[in-house]
């Protein structure tokens, strides 16, 4: 069975073997198709850009105080500081969120670091399932808590409901 990491080598390695070899169209490979009409890709100028290209799951989030809060977690940066209160976009990459790129206004500001890991690689599926996991755990302990609860206490009689007397009427008063 293969994790996340093991299945996006085997489909790069699959490109690149499939690059590599002839195009039963094409009579050579795709890679020397790409490259004989002399035609190259824009490239962006910096890795900022890459990331801005590549990144493509932008959120809008406040700059707090403390940081950017997103998905539970942290994210902090000394460049932050001016944008206390702004509303900025963050972009990540759902495979690795222990650090988010910041925008303001489609203009690179910053990396933010999530404080709390920030040496260690989460995925947002890693961390939506210790959620879940972490839910019901806390469920099944909620869950076999009650019947202990419900032991326990000492079953309660209704008290008898106190009826109010009724207006008493005179002649007079009709």
């Amino acid at each position: 069975m293969l994790d996340l990491a093991g299945l996006d080598r085997a489909i790069g390695d699959f490109i690149g073997t499939y690059n590599d070899r002839p195009h039963s169209e094409l009579g050579i490979s795709p890679r020397d198709a790409w490259v004989a009409d002399g035609w190259l890709p824009r490239m962006p100028e910096s890795l900022q850009e890459l990331d801005g290209l590549l990144l493509t799951v932008p959120k809008n989030r406040v700059v707090q105080r403390d940081g950017i809060h997103f998905q539970g977690q942290r994210y902090l940066a000394p460049t932050l500081a001016p944008f206390v209160g702004h509303t900025i976009t963050i972009r990540y990459d759902p495979r690795d969120i222990s650090e988010i790129r910041v925008y303001d206004r489609d203009t690179f500001i910053c990396t933010a670091i999530d404080e709390a890991h920030p040496n260690l690689r989460l995925s947002l599926r890693d961390i939506e399932t210790a959620r879940r996991a972490r839910r019901k755990q806390l469920r099944r302990a909620i869950h076999d808590r009650i019947p202990t609860v419900a032991t326990r206490q000492e079953p309660r009689t209704p008290e008898p409901i106190k009826r109010r007397p009724r207006l008493r009427t005179y002649e007079e008063d009709e």
